[in-house]
């Protein structure tokens, strides 16, 4: 417990391990867009906002790291932004598993009814919408959605755990 509390307490060590953790995240999230297919919802762009939210806080905890006052704040807003996601993510799976609706964002979108037939064509061509209950890809009956609601809530409950024990060491 000693040696975690010095790890805890070395200034610019928890911040930039949020940084990396949400640009790992996130690039993953982009990987599996890009090479595996997996077109986002709009929730789950508003998931990947929460990441970023949280790097930024991660990253301004690197900056302000002399102070141990605002590193805490820094690294607290990070892991508010975390539990943000995996309220989203939360949302998300509900309305996956059609427990509630999702946003107006999340259901196709309506046309104009005095488009003719190639007209509308052409518009819902140029349409690039993605269901939010639609599941494109789960494993062990997971979906993305959950495995990331599971992740950003440990992130979160770690990094507010973290926030509690930081400055006890006598290296803060």
């Amino acid at each position: 417990m000693q040696n975690l509390q010095k790890l805890i307490d070395t200034p610019r060590l928890v911040p930039a391990l949020i940084v990396a953790v949400c640009l790992g995240t996130l690039a993953t999230a982009f990987a599996s867009e890009i090479w595996g297919g997996l077109k986002p919802c709009i929730l789950c762009i508003y998931q990947r906002w929460a990441y970023g939210v949280a790097a930024g806080f991660g990253l301004l905890g690197v900056i302000l790291s002399a102070s141990l006052v605002l590193r805490r704040l820094m690294v607290a807003l990070a892991g508010l932004s975390f539990l943000a996601g995996a309220g989203i993510a939360f949302f998300h799976v509900g309305v996956e598993q059609l427990w509630w609706r999702g946003t107006d964002a999340c259901h196709a979108p309506s046309f104009d009814a005095d488009l003719t037939l190639e007209q509308l064509r052409e518009a819902m061509l140029a349409t690039d919408f993605v269901s939010c209950d639609v599941i494109p890809w789960s494993l062990f009956g997971i979906s993305m959605a959950g495995y990331n609601a599971i992740f950003s809530l440990g992130l979160g409950l770690a990094t507010l755990w973290v926030v509690t024990r930081m400055g006890r060491g006598a290296t803060a």
